[in-house]
């Protein structure tokens, strides 16, 4: 017997009930987006492996896929480096373009290579797959769709505030609790020049990324793994503990940080952020959490991280300010800001707590009952006027058993059955079936798609 085909690991299929709930979701976000202002973009598949490396930092670059170059590569390639055993530095020979890791490095790219057609500040947003060569795991994939949302050319942290309340309306929308967590690079380098430990602050803020995740002892063990010295953990840790509300965090932090202008600054722009969000309270919870960091080498200023409140599957969402990343591509000194949303994540958080509408079964609203072909000519008439009507429907191919063509609405989810037999026809009305809840009612030709409409609103 031959083998069954499949798939890579950390790559899925997607059924028609699977795709309908997850275009619910990016129908939510794109709604939002669009009402904030920011306007659809698309980047190829494929970047230049020259515009993705040393962007997202060492781990970034390891979990990039790289794409082999066309043709007979292997015959300028030197026989030492083929039998070096150095994947890293053969694939430096063999490859010149890469899959795209997120979409903020690309979107920096496009802004570049297009700034004389674009106007600042210039909103965007972005919904496609991006590839990583990670371990797939519950909630992590190596295909996976970010939603993404950034605004370039502002430095104003009403971008922070508006992305703030995009994220709130989002996850509201999708009815999941959401923690919204809001940080500053400025304060992580300030609290690690506080320490005596300025020049280390990547590897600082790697490890207490992970403070969800492993615990404060885990973080301290990781600091001293990284050869931080024990005299700097220890002024760090009170700090990064802090607890209680953004304003009290925000005062003890400013003394802490008297002597760190880059803290000060940092202290300061999350005062403004919080002053900007207590005119308009989130539905969800938003709270200062200095053990924020999030990994990506380009963040600058504010960062900011969602977690499903009711399912620990991750970050749902994330972003935060990147002063320069334009910079790298020859464009200096053009701030920006963005988030993004996690698709598949959330798709899993919805899928756990049961959150998809039901609607959200069947992109079909009403099967019309075949019954022979002497009614066809008339039941393509009705089903003519529900698609007119701008209602979803299908007329069942085959004259089949009614128990058939009942099981086959039952099992699409077709909320309405049509009956429309030669005695119906001839009285000019037809018999609507509510698959939810068995009532029959008799309506006539004329009223049908009304009478659907008012259905699907009910």
């Amino acid at each position: 017997m031959s083998q069954k085909p499949s798939i890579p690991r950390g790559t899925r299929d997607f059924s028609p009930r699977e795709m309908l709930r997850r275009n619910y979701i990016f129908d939510v976000i794109r709604r939002n987006f669009s009402l904030f202002g920011y306007l659809p973009l698309e980047t190829p598949a494929m970047e230049n492996l020259s515009t993705l490396l040393g962007k997202y930092g060492e781990e970034g670059d390891r979990l990039l896929f790289r794409i082999l170059n066309s043709g007979n590569f292997l015959a300028d390639t030197p026989s030492s480096a083929l039998s070096s055993a150095d994947s890293a530095a053969l694939s430096q020979l063999i490859c010149e373009k890469g899959l795209r890791y997120d979409l903020t490095v690309p979107f920096a790219r496009y802004v570049v290579q297009h700034r004389d057609e674009i106007t600042f500040p210039f909103r965007r947003y972005q919904i496609q797959p991006v590839w990583r060569a990670d371990k797939p795991q519950k909630g992590r994939y190596r295909e996976f769709f970010q939603c993404d949302a950034d605004v370039i050319g502002s430095d104003s942290l009403l971008n922070e505030f508006e992305l703030v309340r995009i994220i709130d309306r989002i996850f509201s929308e999708l009815n999941i609790r959401a923690i919204i967590k809001v940080n500053n690079r400025k304060i992580l380098a300030g609290i690690a020049e506080m320490a005596g430990a300025g020049e280390r602050i990547t590897d600082i803020t790697v490890a207490i990324d992970k403070l969800d995740k492993i615990g404060q002892e885990g973080v301290r063990q990781e600091l001293v793994q990284r050869g931080i010295a024990p005299e700097v953990i220890a002024r760090l840790e009170p700090v990064i503990s802090l607890s209680g509300p953004a304003a009290s965090k925000l005062d003890e932090l400013k003394r802490v940080l008297s002597s760190s202008d880059r803290g000060r600054k940092g202290v300061s722009e999350m005062e403004e952020l919080f002053g900007y969000l207590a005119m308009e309270p989130s539905q969800s919870e938003v709270e200062l959490d200095l053990s924020l960091a999030r990994g990506l080498n380009y963040y600058t200023g504010a960062i900011i991280e969602v977690k499903a409140a009711d399912v620990a599957i991750g970050s749902i969402c994330g972003g935060g300010r990147y002063d320069d990343l334009t910079g790298i591509f020859g464009l200096p000194g053009v701030s920006g800001v963005g988030v993004s949303f996690g698709a598949d994540r959330i798709y899993d958080v919805m899928l756990q707590l049961d959150l998809f509408p039901e609607q959200t079964g069947s992109a079909t609203e009403a099967l019309v009952i075949n019954f022979g072909t002497e009614e066809v000519p008339e039941l393509i008439k009705i089903i003519s006027s529900l698609r007119e009507a701008g209602i979803a429907s299908e007329l069942y191919p085959d004259p089949a058993r009614l128990k058939k063509q009942f099981s086959y609405a039952d099992a699409r989810k077709i909320p309405m059955v049509i009956i429309a037999g030669s005695n119906e026809i001839a009285a000019r009305q037809v018999t609507v079936k509510n698959m939810k809840t068995g009532e029959q009612t008799t309506v006539s030709l004329s009223a049908l798609p009304s009478y659907l409409k008012e259905g699907r609103n009910s």
